[in-house]
Protein backbone atom coordinates (compact mmCIF):
# COMPACT_ATOMS: atom_id res chain seq x y z
CA UNK A 1 0.00 0.00 0.00
CA UNK A 2 1.18 3.62 -1.05
CA UNK A 3 -0.28 6.40 1.04
CA UNK A 4 -0.34 9.62 -0.94
CA UNK A 5 -0.09 12.75 0.68
CA UNK A 6 -1.57 16.42 -0.69
CA UNK A 7 2.31 17.07 -1.32
CA UNK A 8 3.17 13.93 -3.40
CA UNK A 9 0.29 13.64 -5.23
CA UNK A 10 0.07 15.51 -8.37
CA UNK A 11 -3.80 16.36 -8.02
CA UNK A 12 -4.41 17.59 -4.66
CA UNK A 13 -7.48 16.24 -2.97
CA UNK A 14 -9.12 16.14 0.82
CA UNK A 15 -9.73 13.20 2.77
CA UNK A 16 -7.49 9.73 2.79
CA UNK A 17 -5.79 8.10 -0.62
CA UNK A 18 -3.65 5.04 -1.07
CA UNK A 19 -2.91 2.60 -3.63
CA UNK A 20 -2.44 -0.93 -4.11
CA UNK A 21 -1.36 -3.55 -6.92
CA UNK A 22 -3.76 -5.93 -8.31
CA UNK A 23 -2.58 -9.10 -8.23
CA UNK A 24 -5.62 -11.51 -8.85
CA UNK A 25 -4.75 -13.50 -12.08
CA UNK A 26 -7.88 -11.91 -14.01
CA UNK A 27 -7.61 -8.64 -13.20
CA UNK A 28 -10.54 -6.72 -11.85
CA UNK A 29 -13.48 -8.99 -13.34
CA UNK A 30 -17.14 -9.50 -12.09
CA UNK A 31 -16.66 -11.39 -8.69
CA UNK A 32 -13.55 -9.14 -7.65
CA UNK A 33 -15.57 -6.04 -8.56
CA UNK A 34 -18.67 -7.27 -6.98
CA UNK A 35 -16.65 -7.84 -3.77
CA UNK A 36 -15.11 -4.60 -4.05
CA UNK A 37 -18.40 -2.73 -4.59
CA UNK A 38 -19.94 -4.31 -2.07
CA UNK A 39 -17.91 -3.46 0.55
CA UNK A 40 -17.88 0.03 -0.83
CA UNK A 41 -20.93 0.27 0.13
CA UNK A 42 -20.83 -0.17 3.79
CA UNK A 43 -19.11 3.06 4.40
CA UNK A 44 -20.51 6.27 4.39
CA UNK A 45 -17.69 8.24 2.85
CA UNK A 46 -17.45 9.03 -1.06
CA UNK A 47 -15.12 6.50 -2.25
CA UNK A 48 -13.66 6.95 -5.77
CA UNK A 49 -11.31 4.41 -7.44
CA UNK A 50 -8.71 5.10 -10.68
CA UNK A 51 -6.55 2.13 -12.04
CA UNK A 52 -3.53 4.55 -12.56
CA UNK A 53 -2.18 7.27 -11.65
CA UNK A 54 -3.26 9.07 -14.85
CA UNK A 55 -6.62 7.20 -14.76
CA UNK A 56 -9.94 9.30 -14.34
CA UNK A 57 -12.03 8.52 -10.85
CA UNK A 58 -14.78 6.71 -11.09
CA UNK A 59 -17.69 5.90 -8.31
CA UNK A 60 -16.13 2.93 -6.23
CA UNK A 61 -19.61 2.39 -4.82
CA UNK A 62 -21.23 1.56 -8.66
CA UNK A 63 -20.34 -1.89 -9.93
CA UNK A 64 -20.95 -0.50 -13.63
CA UNK A 65 -18.29 1.55 -13.79
CA UNK A 66 -16.22 -0.88 -11.33
CA UNK A 67 -16.13 -3.44 -13.79
CA UNK A 68 -16.10 -0.75 -17.00
CA UNK A 69 -12.56 -0.29 -15.74
CA UNK A 70 -11.37 -3.47 -16.63
CA UNK A 71 -8.22 -2.95 -14.40
CA UNK A 72 -5.90 -5.78 -15.95
CA UNK A 73 -3.65 -8.07 -13.43
CA UNK A 74 -0.58 -5.76 -12.03
CA UNK A 75 -2.61 -2.11 -12.28
CA UNK A 76 -2.11 0.20 -9.60
CA UNK A 77 -5.66 0.68 -8.54
CA UNK A 78 -6.04 3.68 -6.50
CA UNK A 79 -8.41 4.52 -3.79
CA UNK A 80 -9.56 8.05 -2.14
CA UNK A 81 -12.21 8.67 0.07
CA UNK A 82 -14.00 11.59 1.63
CA UNK A 83 -16.57 11.36 5.33
CA UNK A 84 -16.45 10.38 8.80
CA UNK A 85 -14.84 6.75 8.34
CA UNK A 86 -12.74 7.69 5.06
CA UNK A 87 -9.77 6.09 6.42
CA UNK A 88 -11.73 3.18 7.39
CA UNK A 89 -12.99 2.69 3.73
CA UNK A 90 -9.47 2.88 2.02
CA UNK A 91 -7.98 0.82 4.49
CA UNK A 92 -10.69 -1.76 4.07
CA UNK A 93 -10.58 -1.76 0.05
CA UNK A 94 -6.77 -2.08 -0.35
CA UNK A 95 -6.97 -5.10 2.92
CA UNK A 96 -9.43 -6.76 0.27
CA UNK A 97 -7.34 -6.20 -2.67
CA UNK A 98 -3.90 -7.44 -1.30
CA UNK A 99 -5.76 -10.23 0.25
CA UNK A 100 -6.66 -11.72 -3.42
CA UNK A 101 -10.72 -11.23 -2.78
CA UNK A 102 -10.95 -13.48 -0.30
CA UNK A 103 -14.17 -15.35 -0.35
CA UNK A 104 -15.24 -14.70 3.13
CA UNK A 105 -15.59 -10.87 2.39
Amino acid sequence: MTAFNETSNPVVRKGVTASVRLRHAAGLHARPAVKMTKLAKRFAAKISMANSAEGSWIDAKSIVKVMAAKAPRDSLLLFHAEGADAQAAVDALVALVEQDFPDDV
